[in-house]
């Protein structure tokens, strides 16, 4: 055999010049190109499928877990609703020991009023105090004031309403308004 034969190439693919022209190439070049797109979008797609795996059991243990700290809040439910209740009571077993007694208030009325002085009613508002209040005599009504001016728990005493009684005339009825230093304010919001 020759030498020649040997070294002749066969090609089976005919030979267009649509390949060798500028639109071929062009082609040519896109093919091969959205092929590496292709594979790429692929890898993507892939990924996020096995992520999916992933996301999935990161979500149960989540959901797990969430259920976990439900079921522990909802077992300290009762003991944070005593506890709740206990402080509510304990809040107004305070406020009633930082009010004044109405036992020392009367004494306190009892050892600053004169004698013909006789108490109708007393009421205590917001820190405000009333006094309704009957007497035989207006110098025991001046008496009373100067006493309650005197004494350090009571503050801004006013009379006010002094009239005569319809029963009797021979009393005097007044109504003394004022501020206890002992009554606790309300404070303003």
């Amino acid at each position: 055999m020759p030498k020649s034969a040997k070294q002749k190439n066969i090609n089976l693919i005919p030979q267009d010049e649509f390949e060798s022209s500028t639109a071929g190439r062009i082609l040519k070049w896109a093919l091969s190109s959205f092929r590496v797109m292709v594979i790429a979008t692929e890898l993507i797609v892939m990924s996020a499928f096995l992520s999916r795996f992933w996301l999935d059991a990161k979500n149960s243990d989540l959901n797990e877990e969430l259920e976990i700290n439900k079921a522990q809040v909802g077992a300290y439910i009762d003991i944070e609703t005593t506890f709740r209740e206990k402080q509510q009571k304990l809040g107004i077993v305070k406020s009633l020991y930082a009010e004044p007694k109405l036992s020392e208030m009367m004494n306190t009325f009892t050892r600053l009023m004169p004698g013909d002085i006789s108490l109708n009613s007393i009421s205590i508002t917001e820190g405000q105090l009333q006094l309704r209040a009957s007497a035989l005599s207006e110098n025991s009504i001046a008496q009373f004031l100067v006493n309650l001016e005197k004494d350090n728990t009571f503050k801004d005493t006013n009379l006010s309403q002094v009239s005569t009684s319809t029963e009797n005339s021979n009393l005097t009825l007044f109504t003394i308004t004022g501020r206890s230093g002992v009554i606790p304010q309300s404070k303003k919001k």
